[in-house]
């Protein structure tokens, strides 16, 4: 087995155990948890010091299961997210069968399509989709390369992906659009 595959193994087996992992997603170095489990989402949320109030996003692998986790999923979405060449996080009305402190009090959720060879992988092999958020301590900058994690938050996950460590992340935060019911959407962050 190489090196991806047995980081793959290792953050799927800690996410099934309701473990934190801090990982390398398609934008920036993130921690992760188990998005439909409330303890798990609790642990990111504590270990980040960030404001239970504000939510944070999911990830998964493929489009095709949106409707899994969104109640109505707008056409235009699957445009967006095919036709879209940089990361794109589209914020849903009305989530399902995710964890109750992870839904922002409006009932929405932030969802992004990831890709990438080892983000993409291990979430369709835990077969959930991952609660993410950026690396650092609420207020701190992003981190975009492993060595700028405060070793307070290195400290603190339960695993720690030992791939693209010093691979330097050039890509931005992905850009957020917030999706209304009736299908029209803003752009919230470009």
């Amino acid at each position: 087995m190489d090196k991806l595959q047995q980081e793959i193994e290792n953050s799927v087996k800690a996410l099934k155990s309701g473990k934190v992992i801090l990982y390398p997603t398609d934008t920036i170095w993130g921690l992760g948890a188990d998005a439909t489990s409330s303890k798990a989402v609790q642990r990111v949320y504590k270990i980040k010091k960030r404001d239970p109030e504000k939510s944070m996003i999911i990830l998964l692998d493929s489009a095709d299961k949106l409707e899994d986790y969104v109640i109505d999923v707008p056409d235009v979405s699957y445009d967006l997210i095919e036709k879209t060449r940089v990361p794109l996080t589209i914020i849903y009305p009305k989530a399902k069968n995710l964890a109750k402190n992870l839904v922002a009090k409006d009932g929405s959720i932030a969802i992004r399509i990831v890709k990438g060879e080892y983000c993409s992988e291990m979430i369709k092999k835990f077969g959930k989709p991952i609660v993410s958020t950026s690396a650092n301590l609420s207020g701190e900058p992003a981190p975009q390369i492993f060595s700028g994690i405060s070793s307070q938050i290195v400290e603190k996950a339960d695993y720690v992906v030992d791939i693209f460590r010093t691979r330097i992340n050039s890509t931005k935060p992905s850009t957020i659009i917030k999706m209304g019911e009736d299908g029209l959407f803003e752009i919230v962050r470009t």
